[in-house]
């Protein structure tokens, strides 16, 4: 029986030759960093106790305790250890920064700009998370100043459309604003869509940003979008919701997210597989009782 050969390279090195040898120097390395951003739906304050309380997006921000951007409004996150997966930086800067801990995040997108960081050249991986905040004690720690919870809005200031050869090019204007009690926070991102042919790019510009820190403002506008996309197809609606729930409460968190009003006979005819009935009923003061559902896990496969 013939034994394998051995492959060398054109030095005459073999793979194992090649690794002992090989100089991490010849490459300057970036840093690599993670960002989080946690989404949750709360309640507003109502002063007509008989309407359903209305309900506001918010996210999660932490206030930078240290240069750069000291004193401004961040992600949380941090840098990656060399040997730290991506996905266990990221659970461990949140725990350190928020005290938030043992939650599902999905990875969201890759932010790679040469000069979104005045410390040196860093990558960005972006995590996503929707969760119910009355299960969570949030707490600033590690280089955190603070950490709250903000209102956001999403406002398109300015759209347009310009047709092209073979496509087009639309560009919009989007306003971002943060806001709790204590303070609001703005940003205005361009997005450029042009299409040629079948090439789409997609490009996003910060115009204008006040008190959000690096290039969070952009990550931010981008993670509502893909939100948005998302609870059109999935069930990720239901990490905000407690274990009973009106569908009318359902619907306002869809409403929320989206932005928009939504026909209740089509909502309830587009979650009918997602939910399962229970025999249970509000009994909150000032409210005509309302059957109480639960998230049906098995919904796909119906």
């Amino acid at each position: 029986m013939n034994e394998p050969s051995i492959i060398r390279d054109k030095n005459g090195l073999t793979e194992q030759e090649y690794l002992q040898s090989y100089d991490v120097t010849i490459y300057e390395r970036p840093s690599v960093t993670v960002d989080m951003l946690i989404f949750t739906v709360m309640n507003q304050e109502q002063e007509n106790y008989r309407k359903l309380p209305e309900k506001s997006l918010q996210l999660l921000l932490i206030k930078r305790g240290e240069h750069p951007y000291m004193g401004q409004w961040a992600l949380p996150g941090g840098f990656v250890p060399v040997h730290e997966s991506l996905e266990d930086a990221a659970r461990r800067e949140l725990k350190s920064e928020t005290n938030i801990d043992h939650i599902y995040m999905e990875q969201l997108f890759t932010w790679g700009d040469v000069g979104r960081d005045p410390r040196t050249r860093v990558i960005s991986c972006s995590y996503i998370a929707l969760v119910d905040h009355t299960a969570l004690q949030v707490q600033a720690g590690d280089d955190a100043a603070d950490a709250r919870w903000f209102d956001v809005t999403h406002q398109v200031l300015e759209e347009k459309r310009t047709n092209r050869d073979e496509g087009y090019e639309i560009e919009w204007l989007v306003k971002i604003t943060l806001r709790n009690e204590l303070e609001e926070l703005t940003a205005t991102i361009k997005i450029k869509e042009t299409v040629s042919g079948r090439l789409t790019e997609v490009t996003r510009e910060i115009v204008a940003s006040e008190g959000i820190a690096f290039d969070h403002a952009k990550i931010i506008e981008y993670a509502i979008e893909r939100l948005r996309n998302k609870i059109e197809y999935t069930d990720i609606a239901f990490n905000l919701m407690p274990p009973l729930f009106t569908l009318s409460e359902l619907q306002q968190v869809y409403e929320v997210i989206l932005g928009k009003e939504l026909l209740a006979a089509a909502f309830r005819r587009k979650i009918a597989d997602m939910v399962m009935e229970t025999n249970q009923f509000t009994k909150d003061a000032g409210h005509r009782p309302s059957k109480l559902y639960r998230f049906n896990p098995m919904w796909r496969r119906k």
